[in-house]
């Protein structure tokens, strides 16, 4: 194993798929700077800078995959991707559809988003919903070093648009890579945890908060099992309702506005196709529907913490 950051672990996954595969090219704002090494190993060509200019380098992909390419797009922060949504929902998402399967858009686009650097409202914006409401598009947002590794390295090879979302309070934090990683899916969740009373289910850095309140809960008796989604979209809707069968009860935790959120989905899907072994309403934990504040402690306040889940769970254990 090897102890690195997630940026770190990321880098080295599009330095092995582009040695891998001499279609994979990359793209965005800043990026032949803040890749150097990149830049050295497979030259300008592939490797390219480009103007702070969403939507162009967006259109770009989009005619680059469509002739064979695989692009990799770095457009920073997910609010930014605001103004790229017609290139990446109107083309993108649709044209495989609509020319017949002829073409194929194998294309990743990177954004960070969320709470960990006070970057205020216009930085920070927790959007996946909307993308995995976009028929075409994958969206895939993981919360351990592994996963970003493997992942983006599953979402390079994928011949479908992917929306690659790195959980800015992640981006710096260390872990154990693991050497010999398997190949992964889009479309995959993990059960991090095995338990019996309550599933706890979530993705990006409240993966991490949902496992720290079942060590919690396991200490005051309460056995939680822990779902990591990974992937937004396709959900893996068997490793939801298994878990959920098997414990009778269910938290949704994510970082993100509640309305319409991926808890909203998770919990439908539930309530289809898990009714009869519900022991307890589903309860989702989310962010407040408001823009996001600048301040760090408003900051950590907008963001669901252990504490939350915790009596969660106690509350639908009675």
């Amino acid at each position: 194993m090897a102890h690195m950051t997630v940026q770190e672990a990321i880098d080295q996954a599009l330095q092995e798929e582009m040695a891998r595969d001499p279609s994979v090219i990359l793209m965005g704002e800043g990026v032949a700077t803040k890749r150097r090494h990149l830049v050295d190993a497979f030259g300008e060509e592939r490797v390219r800078n480009t103007p702070l200019a969403e939507g162009i380098i967006a259109g770009t992909a989009v005619g680059a995959a469509a002739t064979g390419l695989r692009p990799v797009i770095d457009l920073l922060f997910a609010p930014f991707l605001t103004l790229a949504m017609d290139e990446l929902v109107n083309s993108a998402g649709k044209l495989r559809y609509l020319s017949g399967g002829q073409f194929s858009f194998p294309l990743v686009v990177i954004a960070m988003t969320g709470a960990g650097w006070c970057v205020g409202a216009q930085h920070n914006h927790n959007v996946e919903a909307w993308f995995a409401h976009a028929p075409g598009l994958k969206v895939v947002m993981p919360s351990c070093i592994d996963d970003f590794k493997g992942l983006l390295k599953a979402a390079i090879r994928d011949d479908n648009p992917v929306l690659f979302f790195v959980d800015i309070g992640l981006v710096y934090s260390t872990a154990d890579l693991s050497e010999d990683l398997p190949d992964m899916s889009v479309g995959q969740a993990a059960v991090r945890r095995s338990g019996e009373d309550v599933t706890l289910i979530s993705y990006a850095k409240t993966g991490g908060v949902c496992e720290q309140a079942a060590q919690s809960l396991a200490s005051q008796g309460i056995s939680a099992e822990v779902v990591d989604l990974r992937t937004l979209s396709p959900l893996d809707e068997k490793t939801i309702v298994a878990s959920v069968r098997k414990t009778g009860r269910a938290v949704i935790v994510h970082e993100a506005s509640r309305s319409c959120g991926v808890g909203a989905e998770v919990a439908a899907i539930l309530a289809e196709h898990a009714h009869g072994a519900l022991r307890a309403p589903v309860v989702r934990i989310a962010g407040p529907d408001v823009p996001a504040p600048a301040s760090y402690p408003l900051e950590q306040a907008f963001v669901p913490q252990v504490d939350a889940v915790v009596g969660a769970a106690r509350r639908l254990m009675g």
